[in-house]
């Protein structure tokens, strides 16, 4: 017969068993999930293709030479320097730059840190799409400026150097008597002018697979920072805000539309119209093969030039003017006591 105090025991153990039992039973809090993971670097192909077609025209333009034997030789490189859209030349343009400034570790790690939360990532796309001059509050925007400017600066003054070349040229030939004759069908040449400046370029493959590989990192290129300064130009600024937009994992396909929208400088536009415009008057008035070789070097190639240039905020290029020595008759102190004066030809610069 058990006991009072026998039976408590088994009371309470029968309890604390319970107890054990109950606990074993309860399941571990969940873990909260895991961030979502931060978006890639990316960057629309369009825009890529943009900066392929750039590209296309840069190092096929600078590339001409004035040796020139022929009109076949003239109307080929014309040819070649003219056919550019102005829009899509200056969207090419900010394409690359923007590519350019990917290359900027810095820049993309302070863009990536915003990237991580998908709240601030909205938020700043929204600021960079509102005002693309928010990127320039983004640490690495001056170095990442710096990059741009001087790559497309660079461009923008070899495609000067050898517009000039040209245009020299045009002075030089005029010794060999085939530079002096009529270009033929000539309102045929300036009907094609204007036909190949209306058609959009298409870049080369390769490049356009290479220009992709290095905006997203897989095979970058070595690029030397130089830091700018404020302010920078638009071009350079909407660079660096397609830059961003990709580095935030904004700039692919969904956004491209809106992205294209900004890739626009309204100055850079009109020089590029007026470089088109000042060629097709030069073409029209243009009737020995010389001039011909004068409005490519001086309004095909120095011109475009320029808008780069401008496009990167670097000093744009000028000519100096020749000072020519001309021979001014200058009075002559009369002798003492001759009280007549004589005439001098003395040489002086104006």
């Amino acid at each position: 017969m058990m006991t009072s105090a026998t039976k408590a025991g088994l009371r309470a153990t029968g309890i604390a068993l319970i107890a054990f039992v109950l606990a074993s039973c309860k399941s571990e809090p969940p873990l909260p999930p895991p961030p979502p993971p931060v978006p890639p670097i990316t960057l629309a192909p369009k825009v890529i293709e943009q900066a392929s077609a750039y590209r296309y025209y840069i190092t096929r333009a600078t590339a001409l030479t004035p040796d020139f034997a022929d009109g076949t030789a003239i109307a080929s490189s014309l040819t070649t320097a003219v056919a550019y859209e102005p829009k899509q030349f200056l969207q090419g343009a900010i394409a690359y730059g923007a590519v350019i400034a990917l290359q900027d570790p810095a820049f993309v790690a302070a863009v990536r840190t915003f990237a991580a939360n998908p709240e601030q990532r909205r938020q700043v796309t929204f600021d960079i799409l509102r005002d693309p001059n928010y990127v320039t509050s983004i640490d690495g925007s001056a170095s990442a400026a710096g990059l741009v400017r001087a790559t497309l600066g660079g461009e923008g003054q070899k495609l000067y150097d050898a517009g000039k070349a040209v245009k020299q040229s045009a002075y030089d030939v005029q010794k060999q008597k085939w530079s002096k004759v009529e270009v033929a069908n000539r309102p045929v040449r300036l009907a094609q002018a204007k036909a190949l400046s209306a058609v959009t370029l298409v870049g080369d493959v390769a490049e356009t697979a290479r220009l992709q590989d290095v905006a997203l990192g897989t095979t970058p290129i070595t690029v030397i920072p130089e830091p700018a300064t404020v302010p920078y130009s638009p071009a350079v600024v909407r660079s660096l805000a397609v830059a961003a937009l990709a580095a935030l994992g904004e700039g692919g396909d969904a956004n491209v539309d809106t992205i294209m929208a900004i890739m626009a400088d309204q100055n850079v536009g009109y020089c590029l119209n007026m470089s088109k415009l000042n060629t097709y008057q030069c073409l029209a008035v243009s009737k020995p093969h010389y001039e011909d070789i004068f409005c490519l070097g001086q309004h095909v190639m120095m011109d475009t030039a320029k808008c780069v240039i401008k496009a990167s905020g670097m000093p744009e290029p000028y000519e100096v003017r020749f000072i020519p020595t001309v021979r001014v008759a200058e009075a002559e102190t009369p002798s003492k006591g001759s009280g007549k004066s004589g005439g001098k030809a003395t040489s002086k610069k104006r």
